[in-house]
C-alpha cells in the first residue's frame, strides 16, 4: 500500500514521535506501579542507555521498547515503502538496546526489557517486575 503523504510529511510526522513520556508506555507504567503499590522507582535517572524506570536499591532498569520502534518479533509490520531504511534504522535500534542491556549487567544491573504490547497484561507484568525486584508473595496483594 502506498503512503498516503509525501515524504517531507511522513519525515515530520516520524519526527514528532516522542521519545519519553509516551502516554501509551511510560505513563500507563507508572500508573500500574502505582495502582499496585511498587515503590522505589525513579524515571529520568542518569544511567548509561536512559531506562525509562529505575530502581537504584534493587540495581534494576526498566525498559519498555515499542513493538515498531525495537521490532517486536509478534507485531512489527515493517513499512512496504522505504523498506530498505525501515529494516536498517530497526536494526540498529535492536543492535542498541542490547548493547545498552549488556553493559548495564556488567555493571551489575538487572535489566528488564518490556514490550508496548505486555502493559495490557498488567497482572503478568507486576509479577515479572515484583520478582525482579526481590518482592515477596505477601507483598504483591493489593487492597
Amino acid at each position: 500500500m502506498a503512503d498516503t503523504f509525501t515524504k517531507t510529511e511522513r519525515s515530520g510526522i516520524m519526527r514528532a514521535v516522542r521519545g519519553r513520556g509516551n502516554k501509551v508506555t511510560e505513563l500507563a507504567l507508572a500508573r500500574l506501579f502505582r495502582k499496585h503499590r511498587v515503590r522505589g522507582w525513579r524515571r529520568r535517572a542518569d544511567v548509561f542507555g536512559k531506562p525509562d524506570f529505575l530502581f537504584p536499591a534493587q540495581k534494576v532498569a526498566v525498559f519498555i521498547d515499542g513493538c515498531f520502534w525495537h521490532g517486536c518479533p509478534k507485531h512489527l509490520r515493517m513499512p512496504a515503502s522505504n523498506a530498505e531504511y525501515w529494516t536498517s534504522k530497526i536494526n540498529r535500534n535492536k543492535q542498541r538496546d542490547l548493547l545498552v542491556s549488556r553493559t548495564l549487567k556488567r555493571k551489575g544491573w538487572h535489566v528488564l526489557r518490556i514490550w508496548e504490547h505486555e502493559i495490557r497484561n498488567a497482572e503478568a507484568l507486576m509479577l515479572r517486575i515484583r520478582q525482579a525486584l526481590g518482592q515477596t508473595a505477601s507483598r504483591r496483594k493489593v487492597r
